[in-house]
């Protein structure tokens, strides 16, 4: 056979929906059937959604994976077809069955397990050694899951040169993060021309808690050569012709293989036959090619993704977002808009005494912009009646952060009475740079379901907000929102750098602070200015209890709060 018809399925799977999952993966064998391919292929653990994380834990769970797995296995004839489940004997692990014309042919075991960042696998899963190749019509091919090919010396080095397999499917649940579609595709391409392999990569698509899989699947040749890529962020068959003759021919010309040989292969490499097909006439594809996504706009669909399938998954309709007139919650309810449409978002602007009109017009021109229901709530009589109450108790004392901190919790406290009466899941608005430093208010602005902008700097929200300003048909979110200081107007003419540093200043020291661990020696070492630099490392380190009370957000950043960030609250070290 000189071409070989692969379809890719990058699937949009929901966590625990076995069912739901099951029946996507028979919507997309049967369009793989249409397509002819020869094989289509489903991500990581397809069947279960990926992470499962502590449904792992869970017996009933487990069986009844595999109890779908069954009851799939005999409907997906007339192709082979790749599935990410969990497999069980003694332990479980993390399997992908090969399944030919309605029967199950071989189970291959993830390899390398990570355990590290977002991910936890050594929790779950045992390990496993075996790496078989499968032969389909003469020709070979090999399995493995995601971390598998990211080693040099892996599965995918066993299964090209001592299992001679033609081409290599990896299937893989790949969490986004800006910048790592880039990595990933050298990688790839590094695998494929260093085993001299084709190499087929399905990733995950959708949203997950606060992770966002971008899909973006990719087959590259025996050279290392990209031959197509699948879209980002959407759900997708990518049925590509791979030219399995060519890596003959180019193994031909490569003594290296032979080098290798020489040398002793310590991989245990069964080989399977599938029962053969007879080929049918196809006639020929051209894969798509995509234009490369510039950094907003992949961080911008990421966001609205997450949004969309976090609000969705979890069965809520409507969303409300506390609308200031300022930068963050005018972004948030643009995202908002783009994930769940303008009838299902609400603006509620809820002005006190130290509100300008400025940032109420702002606002409501932000909801008029986007075709939203837009609240006007004030608060200053219930803010009065706060202080009344606190009168005697706060006697002969200044007006503080404590004023200011019950200013937003009221707002925050109106916002879940919209929620509970109405069944709204509040968005919270802070970005990455106010949760690094505590710049919020815990039951205040932090209070909430979801935080779309909660891993996005305050820089890059500025970045996202101009480019989403330039792709529509007219700008929603108004000059004077972009241009005006931030503040959070909780006294009179307060300014973000009255207690911050300018976001320019503050948002390389978090960098270097939080996602590459410098010390601050080393981030003053980079030309920070060191007094700064202290100040900014000792917020970060004094406010882990409140990001530890802070809703789960979007991951767009290679280090997020959450899964990725686990320093302790009760901490005494100083860097």
């Amino acid at each position: 056979m000189s071409t070989f018809r692969i379809a890719l399925a990058q699937i949009n799977a929901t966590v625990g929906d076995l069912e739901g999952n099951a029946e996507k993966v028979l919507r997309f064998v049967e369009e793989a059937r249409e397509a002819r391919a020869d094989l289509v292929a489903f991500p990581e653990l397809a069947l279960t959604g990926y992470p499962p994380e502590d449904l792992l834990l869970k017996p009933s769970f487990i069986e009844k994976n595999i109890r779908v797995l069954e009851q799939l296995v005999p409907k997906l004839e007339g192709i082979v077809s790749v599935v990410g489940f969990v497999d069980r004997d003694t332990d479980i692990y993390n399997a992908a069955a090969v399944v030919s014309d309605g029967k199950l042919e071989g189970v291959y075991h993830k390899t390398y397990l990570p355990n590290y960042g977002v991910f936890d696998e050594y929790r779950y899963f045992r390990t496993d050694s075996e790496c078989p190749v499968f032969v389909l019509n003469g020709v070979t091919f090999g399995v493995n899951i995601c971390e598998d090919i990211w080693y040099p010396k892996g599965p995918t080095y066993f299964q090209s040169l001592q299992g001679e397999a033609d081409f290599i499917v990896n299937i893989s649940a790949s969490p986004y993060h800006m910048g790592k579609g880039y990595h990933r595709e050298r990688m790839l391409a590094t695998r494929a021309s260093d085993n001299i392999v084709i190499v087929a990569f399905v990733n995950m698509v959708g949203g997950q808690d606060e992770l966002v899989f971008d899909g973006h699947s990719l087959v590259f040749d025996e050279r290392g050569e990209k031959l197509a890529e699948g879209s980002w962020f959407e759900e997708e068959l990518l049925v590509v012709d791979l030219p399995i003759g060519e890596v003959f021919r180019t193994r031909l010309h490569d003594p290296r293989r032979r080098r290798v040989h020489l040398e002793e292969l310590e991989g245990n490499v069964p080989r399977i036959s599938l029962p053969s097909s007879k080929p049918s006439p196809k006639p020929s594809i051209t894969p798509p090619r995509r234009k490369p996504l510039g950094p907003e706009e992949e961080v911008y669909r990421a966001l609205v993704l997450g949004t969309k399938d976090y609000v969705c998954k979890n069965g809520f309709r409507k969303v409300v977002v506390g609308l200031s007139g300022g930068i963050d919650s005018s972004l948030t309810a643009v995202i908002a808009v783009d994930a769940l449409g303008p009838e299902n978002v609400v603006g509620v602007a809820m002005p006190s005494q130290y509100s300008s009109e400025a940032s109420l017009r702002d606002a409501r021109d932000v909801a008029e912009n986007l075709g939203i229901r837009f609240l006007v709530l004030p608060i200053q009589s219930i803010f009065e009646a706060y202080l009344r109450t606190l009168s005697e108790v706060f006697k002969g004392l200044e007006p503080d952060v404590a004023e200011e901190n019950i200013q937003a919790r009221i707002r925050g406290n109106l916002l879940m009475a919209l929620s509970n009466k109405f069944g709204w899941l509040v968005l919270t608005t802070g970005n990455k740079s106010e949760v690094s430093v505590g710049y919020c208010t815990l039951y205040g602005d932090m209070a909430g379901g979801f935080g779309v902008l909660k891993d996005v700097p305050k820089t890059l929200v500025y970045r996202l907000a101009e480019y989403r300003n330039r792709i529509g048909e007219s700008s929603v979110i108004p000059r004077s929102v972009l241009e005006k200081p931030p503040s959070a107007e909780l006294h009179p003419g307060q300014k973000d750098t009255d207690t911050l540093p300018p976001y320019e200043v503050l948002d390389p020291i978090i960098e270097a602070y939080i996602e590459h661990d410098r010390s601050p020696r080393e981030i003053v070492e980079m030309g920070m200015e060191e007094e700064i630099v202290r100040k900014v490392v000792q917020m970060v380190d004094r406010n882990e209890y409140k990001r530890r009370q802070a809703p789960p957000g979007v991951k767009i950043t290679p280090r997020a709060f959450g899964k990725d960030w686990r320093l302790p609250i009760t901490n005494c070290f100083r860097g």
